[in-house]
């Protein structure tokens, strides 16, 4: 295994596919106890270390046999600033070289390694599937379109830029759900091909505020998640 790295992440956001390079994929696995946020046990880095050394030769493997041309070795963080609520993000960095990121506090707070797998599977999953790079995509022509509808009116600079930024911020979430849920499908597989129980790890989502099926949210319902879990497993 390599050495694990500790990372201070300038910018962490929800595990969702974020246009900004810091930001967090389209997968949010962000827990926000009412509680202040834990810390880990070394017993609990021992078990983060180990599931590490499982689970990415197999998200390592299963993206060099699902895609061409990316890069697929995943290295894999700890954010290790205090205080900080519970969170685990994929992003890439300057090189392109995939990056999946987890906090002491989501660390502390899994209550098994199967959740723990789950969570990096679901991770690495986004990276797999293209999240960040279509996330992108969507929020560029989400720009342009009311951007330019604006501008066509006769608005003024101003209003044209917050035109642009609201028709990316609208571009980002279009498929954002659909982005939680090709994750959660492919990290069942990445977890369960690890040597984990994926259904198992996805009662994390329990831990976690369900976003219900608001419009325009970024999160499919926790109930939607599990039941994907669930049947793409009995499919293996």
């Amino acid at each position: 295994m390599r050495k694990l790295t500790f990372l201070c992440v300038l910018a962490l956001g929800a595990c969702d596919a974020s246009p900004q390079s810091t930001g967090a994929p389209s997968g949010q696995t962000v827990a926000q106890p009412s509680r202040a946020p834990s810390v880990p046990t070394s017993s609990a880095m021992a078990q983060f270390n180990s599931v590490v050394a499982s689970v990415e030769p197999v998200a390592e493997r299963e993206c060099k046999a699902r895609t061409s041309n990316i890069n697929c070795d995943f290295r894999i963080v700890v954010d290790d600033r205090p205080g900080q609520p519970a969170n685990a993000f994929q992003t890439v960095d300057k090189q392109g070289r995939p990056i999946l990121a987890f906090n002491l506090a989501l660390i502390a707070e899994v209550r098994n390694r199967d959740e723990l797998a789950f969570v990096m599977g679901h991770e690495a999953a986004h990276h797999i599937s293209g999240h960040l790079d279509r996330q992108r995509s969507n929020a560029m022509a989400g720009a342009i379109l009311l951007g330019g509808l604006a501008a066509i009116t006769g608005a003024g600079q101003g209003a044209v830029q917050n035109a642009t930024d609201l028709g990316a911020g609208l571009g980002a979430r279009t498929y954002s759900k659909d982005y939680e849920l090709e994750a959660d499908a492919l990290g069942t597989v990445i977890t369960k091909r690890a040597g984990y129980d994926p259904v198992r790890g996805a009662a994390f989502f329990t831990q976690i505020a369900d976003p219900g099926d608001r419009f325009l949210g970024t999160h499919p319902p926790n109930a939607q998640r599990i039941e994907t879990v669930k049947r793409v497993n009995d499919s293996l």
